[in-house]
């Protein structure tokens, strides 16, 4: 029986988990969808992953609204993917961050994202009648930039391309916490149809250099405390490397996407084989890493079109 599209067959609502990774920092998850960071100021409250539609986000308001009354000043968007910013019309917030080339990225191809995730994750945009539009920021970055809520100091960075060229993450100095988006997973899969795999461990090598105590990760539990971080991280690796390496040694001798994807479903499917999203993602990792092998260092475009022909010459 030929599998489900994406994630169409993913229908069941989610358990929402709120989690305290550091003194005034909670983490909103849901397992396996997408994640949200919530950082409490002395004056007012940023979030860092706006969700997919406005209806989810006041999920996470709901949570906020748990533990502080503070106003929503700024919402950190860590790439430009629809799952993670149609929400941000809901928070209100005076300030909406991105990195140059997230924003940029936005311009490029954030029509066509929206379209394809739209088919992709049926469960996550209902209610997406009140996405107002695409998501673009009022503030923007090229490789650091430092916000105060109150006299807490939140640094938001670009350490290097992973997920996408444009990821942010966002370190709050006094917890030593980190919101790494989805450069870090924890049981679920890397998305990697825009990654750079290439660059991937390089990144989560500065990740680890700040020796975070804990971490809001893109989707999963969060990981509190130093032994968790470090599992997430060598897991989210050892996801990266195992799929692009059978790849690259297909690449190099001349084989077909095909016999790619047959390659990695030996590599992956016993170690990461339960893993959130683990099929959705499959065919479009496969795509990416065969481009990247052959020298396409700019991911091509997701369209809902390529989206389904991908899906039916490998999951078909």
């Amino acid at each position: 029986m030929a599998k489900a599209f994406a994630s169409q067959g993913d229908l069941e609502e989610k358990t929402v988990s709120f989690t305290e990774v550091g003194e005034g920092l909670y983490a909103f998850t849901a397992e396996g969808d997408p994640n949200t960071g919530v950082i409490i100021g002395d004056e007012s409250v940023m979030i860092v992953e706006a969700q997919a539609t406005p209806r989810l986000a006041r999920k996470v308001i709901d949570c906020v609204r748990t533990v502080t009354d503070k106003p929503i000043s700024h919402v950190v968007l860590t790439h430009y993917h629809a799952v993670r910013v149609l929400g941000a019309s809901a928070y209100g917030a005076r300030e909406i961050i991105m990195s140059e080339k997230a924003a940029a990225m936005v311009e490029e191809r954030g029509q066509e994202d929206w379209d394809s995730e739209f088919g992709r994750f049926p469960r996550l945009f209902q209610g997406h009648e009140e996405i107002p539009g695409l998501t673009r920021p009022t503030t923007t970055f090229r490789d650091k930039m430092t916000v105060y809520l109150g006299k807490r100091r939140v640094d938001i960075m670009t350490l290097g391309r992973a997920h996408t060229a444009g990821d942010a993450v966002i370190w709050v100095p006094d917890q030593e916490v980190m919101f790494t988006g989805d450069i870090v997973e924890y049981h679920s899969a890397c998305y990697c149809g825009d990654g750079h795999f290439g660059d991937w461990g390089g990144t989560l090598d500065a990740i680890a250099g700040y020796k975070p105590k804990s971490i809001a990760p893109g989707r999963g539990d969060a990981l509190v405390g130093e032994e968790m971080v470090g599992k997430a991280i060598a897991a989210t690796r050892d996801f990266v490397d195992s799929t692009y390496a059978p790849v690259a040694r297909i690449v190099a001798r001349g084989g077909s996407l095909k016999e790619a994807w047959d390659a990695v479903r030996a590599s992956c499917d016993a170690k990461f084989g339960d893993y959130a999203i683990y099929e959705h993602c499959l065919p479009f990792n496969v795509a990416r890493a065969y481009d990247e092998a052959r020298g396409i260092d700019t991911p091509r475009v997701w369209t809902a079109e390529r989206d389904r022909e991908m899906w039916e010459a490998l999951q078909g």
